[in-house]
Protein backbone atom coordinates (compact mmCIF):
# COMPACT_ATOMS: atom_id res chain seq x y z
CA UNK A 1 0.00 0.00 0.00
CA UNK A 2 2.90 1.98 0.24
CA UNK A 3 2.57 2.98 -3.72
CA UNK A 4 -1.67 3.85 -3.71
CA UNK A 5 -3.44 7.10 -3.03
CA UNK A 6 -6.60 6.82 -1.24
CA UNK A 7 -8.88 9.95 -1.94
CA UNK A 8 -11.36 10.04 0.34
CA UNK A 9 -14.14 12.75 0.44
CA UNK A 10 -12.53 14.11 -2.61
CA UNK A 11 -15.09 15.11 -5.35
CA UNK A 12 -14.09 14.55 -8.90
CA UNK A 13 -14.09 18.21 -9.52
CA UNK A 14 -11.81 18.87 -6.75
CA UNK A 15 -9.70 16.56 -8.01
CA UNK A 16 -9.63 18.38 -11.32
CA UNK A 17 -8.76 21.75 -10.01
CA UNK A 18 -5.79 20.39 -8.11
CA UNK A 19 -4.14 18.68 -11.18
CA UNK A 20 -5.82 22.22 -13.10
CA UNK A 21 -3.40 24.45 -10.32
CA UNK A 22 -0.29 22.36 -10.53
CA UNK A 23 -0.56 22.08 -14.31
CA UNK A 24 -0.61 26.00 -14.20
CA UNK A 25 2.29 26.27 -12.09
CA UNK A 26 4.09 23.60 -14.11
CA UNK A 27 3.07 25.76 -17.06
CA UNK A 28 4.09 29.58 -16.01
CA UNK A 29 7.70 28.02 -14.79
CA UNK A 30 8.21 26.37 -18.41
CA UNK A 31 7.16 29.43 -19.69
CA UNK A 32 9.81 31.91 -17.63
CA UNK A 33 12.43 29.34 -18.35
CA UNK A 34 11.35 29.38 -21.94
CA UNK A 35 11.08 33.24 -22.55
CA UNK A 36 14.86 33.22 -20.45
CA UNK A 37 16.38 30.88 -22.84
CA UNK A 38 14.75 32.88 -25.95
CA UNK A 39 16.29 35.82 -24.83
CA UNK A 40 19.50 34.54 -24.16
CA UNK A 41 19.63 33.26 -27.58
CA UNK A 42 18.84 36.49 -29.50
CA UNK A 43 21.45 37.63 -32.27
CA UNK A 44 23.10 40.93 -31.46
CA UNK A 45 24.65 42.72 -34.09
CA UNK A 46 28.14 44.37 -34.09
CA UNK A 47 26.98 47.42 -32.43
CA UNK A 48 24.71 45.82 -29.91
CA UNK A 49 27.05 43.64 -29.04
CA UNK A 50 29.45 46.52 -28.58
CA UNK A 51 27.17 48.07 -26.27
CA UNK A 52 26.13 44.99 -24.37
CA UNK A 53 29.42 44.53 -23.42
CA UNK A 54 30.64 48.23 -23.33
CA UNK A 55 33.49 47.96 -25.69
CA UNK A 56 34.13 49.44 -29.19
CA UNK A 57 34.18 47.83 -32.41
CA UNK A 58 38.09 47.10 -32.89
CA UNK A 59 38.43 45.34 -29.37
CA UNK A 60 35.04 43.39 -30.52
CA UNK A 61 36.84 42.31 -33.77
CA UNK A 62 40.37 41.62 -32.30
CA UNK A 63 38.53 38.79 -29.95
CA UNK A 64 36.55 37.66 -32.91
CA UNK A 65 39.97 37.23 -34.39
CA UNK A 66 41.20 35.78 -31.45
CA UNK A 67 38.65 33.05 -31.01
CA UNK A 68 37.70 34.55 -27.62
CA UNK A 69 34.19 35.06 -28.86
CA UNK A 70 32.07 33.08 -32.11
CA UNK A 71 30.26 34.99 -34.89
CA UNK A 72 27.96 34.27 -36.82
CA UNK A 73 27.98 36.25 -40.28
CA UNK A 74 25.56 36.31 -43.48
CA UNK A 75 26.73 37.83 -46.58
CA UNK A 76 29.30 41.27 -44.83
CA UNK A 77 26.94 41.04 -42.00
CA UNK A 78 28.61 39.62 -38.78
CA UNK A 79 26.06 38.88 -35.52
CA UNK A 80 26.61 37.61 -32.31
CA UNK A 81 24.47 35.26 -29.69
CA UNK A 82 23.70 37.52 -26.36
CA UNK A 83 24.28 33.78 -24.74
CA UNK A 84 27.74 33.26 -26.01
CA UNK A 85 28.54 36.23 -25.03
CA UNK A 86 27.81 35.63 -21.60
CA UNK A 87 29.31 32.79 -21.75
CA UNK A 88 32.71 33.79 -22.67
CA UNK A 89 32.72 36.32 -19.54
CA UNK A 90 34.99 34.78 -16.95
CA UNK A 91 35.25 35.46 -12.94
CA UNK A 92 37.96 37.57 -12.47
CA UNK A 93 40.26 36.11 -9.02
CA UNK A 94 40.90 38.91 -6.21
Amino acid sequence: MKDSIILQGTTSEKLVDLFDERLERKLQAFKKEFHTQQANDELLTRNQACQFLQINSSTLWAWTNKNKVKAYGIANRRYYKRSELIECLTELKK
